[in-house]
């Protein structure tokens, strides 16, 4: 990164949920950022206009992180992007949020579900970091987005979560080769969070909430902005020397 500019991050899937209030703290921290959203235009736009009122920069635009040929176009409205409102060619933090979810046991996932899975949270990421590896700057963060379920298991995420542990794999091999670079590659792990996400069940089932959070050291299951805050902690400069690792979020859970 050159200190003389202004910090700009890459959020996919920032326009709801985690990505949302990761944009908005990094803004709290004096980092711009570009989010990304695949088919809530109107949200994104809020966000954007959110982080304006905190005095930064911001941008949205269109990216179906399952679709690795639209990657090279992405790429290209990106840079347009950095260069007309940043006044450069390069950012300097790339977070991989964008997600999906899928609940099916083992013997009842489809091939369908599977591949939807691996596009968006295994290749996506792949094909992304690689195609946007041009634009990001030298001594940069990316930081790829895993989860608990990684480390402990619920029935009905096999799938879901084989691909998550595909992306903390991912993350120690970039961290290796990207280090010529000064470019630090790091995994954080959400546990379970009161988002939309998967139909919003951990959010609007109480007794599902209660359950989950009776396994959670700190009693609660999580909030966005516990996750939000996290990142803003991880892309800090106080954070540089961090890389290669996998950082869990969850309060606790399933100790």
């Amino acid at each position: 990164m050159t200190n003389k500019q202004q910090s700009v991050a890459v959020i996919t899937g920032g326009s709801r949920g985690l990505g949302k209030s990761m944009a908005l703290h990094l803004a709290e921290r004096g980092v711009d950022s570009i989010i990304t959203y695949r088919s809530g235009a109107n949200e994104a736009n809020e966000v954007v206009a959110e982080i304006a009122k905190q005095g930064r920069k911001a941008a949205a635009l269109p990216l179906d992180a399952g679709n690795s040929a639209s990657f090279a176009a992405f790429a290209a409205g990106l840079k347009s992007q950095l260069e007309r409102k940043w006044q450069r060619t390069s950012f300097d933090f790339l977070v991989n949020n964008a997600g999906v979810g899928a609940h099916a046991s083992f013997a009842e996932t489809t091939e369908a579900q599977f591949d939807e899975l691996m596009n968006v949270h295994l290749k996506g990421p792949f094909f992304l970091t690689q195609t946007l590896l041009p634009l990001i700057a030298d001594g940069g963060r990316i930081l790829n987005v895993s989860s608990g379920l990684a480390r402990f298991t619920f029935p009905g995420y096999a799938a879901y979560s084989s691909m998550k542990g595909g992306i903390e794999v991912l993350t120690r091999y970039l961290a290796k080769e990207l280090g010529a670079r000064q470019i630090s590659v790091n995994t954080l792990a959400p546990g379970a969070i009161e988002t939309d996400f998967g139909g919003g069940a951990v959010r609007d089932n109480r007794d599902l909430n209660k359950m989950i959070a009776s396994g959670i050291a700190l009693g609660r299951v999580g909030l966005p902005d516990d996750i939000g805050r996290a990142v803003s902690m991880l892309l800090a400069p106080e954070s540089a020397w961090i890389n290669g690792q996998r950082i869990e979020v969850s309060g606790g859970q399933m100790l």
